[in-house]
């Protein structure tokens, strides 16, 4: 991923050296440079020094391989062709005129594509008790999609009569842009929501102290459920069946727990206790249990957030609105001129 992307960097500033027929503006250059070292002194730079021969000089900067555009891609292909005409699509800078400037523009998505030809392959490995995984990918949710390969996911639905799927970074974010951008793509829709969450994550919400949250505390863990009960209330929005997972700890107390389900209960939500952390599978049966009892008896009927076909701001806002429980969004000038050169561009349609 990183080769792939630092070689689009490569050939934008050799465009702009090669007297820039492409008329690319070196101070709207879109594009930075990724590496795997998290590196301060590079976050931001000036490249192209050392006279003429070494390029033009312009502002420029590193951000972590992770974050690559590429590396969202790379999770959203279905095939090399599609690989190629994602990575083409990249955009890269703008021009003098304000003319936005792409990858294939460069022709660089089928060299960037070869380097990536091995990476498109999805790593099969085992847990410790012989289960197979699929791991591939890493693309953020804060900056991307959050969730792991559609190439992975895919095989992983036909040769298991479960596949279970993460998105990072909780139901808000991960879980909204599995649902909003990933499903969009694939044909799968998801049966089963499980949201994992813990007495000392709660107790933490509910204003107990970090040096507490081990201590017995259920005026805390009551009062941190209402962070729980909107994740819940949010993947409901969505039309989909909740299984509420509860990472048990060694000090937990039965009390508590039994507090916490007794609170799901009301909500007409499942809760199971899940150890796997400190039994493994065996700790996980009753978690897995639930989840296919309310496979059984719940249908799940789902939906999108917002149309694709709604402008920009409207499906920004319902986002802010639904999930975060915002009175509004407020735009700052920059996020104004974005918002209009997206639209201007006819990317308008594409999911938040």
């Amino acid at each position: 991923v990183g080769a792939a992307h630092n070689l689009l960097a490569a050939m934008v500033d050799n465009s702009i050296y090669h007297g820039n027929p492409l008329n690319i503006d070196p101070r709207r250059v879109l594009l930075r440079r990724v590496m795997d070292m998290n590196d301060r002194q590079l976050r931001n730079i000036v490249v192209g020094l050392g006279g003429k021969a070494n390029g033009f000089p312009r502002e420029a900067g590193f951000d972590i391989t992770a974050a690559s555009e590429v590396m969202a891609i790379l999770g959203l292909s279905r095939s090399i062709s599609d690989l190629k005409e994602r990575l083409g699509n990249i955009l890269v800078a703008y021009t003098f005129d304000g003319a936005p400037v792409f990858a294939s523009q460069l022709r660089a998505q089928g060299a960037m594509a070869v380097l990536l030809k091995d990476a498109i392959k999805p790593n099969l490995v085992q847990t410790l008790e012989g289960q197979p995984v699929l791991i591939h990918g890493g693309p953020f949710a804060n900056i991307a999609h959050g969730n792991n390969s559609i190439i992975a996911t895919e095989p992983a639905l036909k040769l298991a009569d479960y596949a279970v799927t993460e998105g990072g970074f909780a139901c808000d974010l991960g879980a909204e842009k599995f649902f909003d951008i990933v499903c969009r793509i694939t044909d799968a829709r998801p049966d089963v929501v499980v949201i994992v969450a813990s007495l000392r994550a709660l107790k933490y919400h509910g204003g107990a102290p970090r040096e507490r949250l081990a201590s017995k505390d259920p005026k805390a863990l009551m009062a941190g459920t209402s962070n729980l009960d909107k994740h819940i209330e949010n993947v409901r929005k969505f039309g989909l069946p909740i299984v509420v997972a509860i990472n048990r700890f060694p000090a937990d107390e039965e009390e508590e727990l039994e507090l916490l389900l007794s609170h799901l209960e009301k909500l007409g939500v499942r809760g199971a206790v899940s150890e796997v952390v400190a039994r493994g599978g065996e700790g996980g049966i009753d978690l897995a249990r639930s989840v296919l009892e309310v496979l059984e008896s719940e249908r799940p009927n789902f939906r999108f957030l917002y149309d694709l076909g709604e402008p920009v701001k409207k499906k920004i806002e319902t986002i802010a609105r639904e999930l975060y429980g915002a009175e509004g969004v407020d735009y700052t000038q920059e996020a104004e001129r974005d918002i209009k050169q997206i639209t201007s561009n006819g990317f308008g349609g594409l999911p938040i």
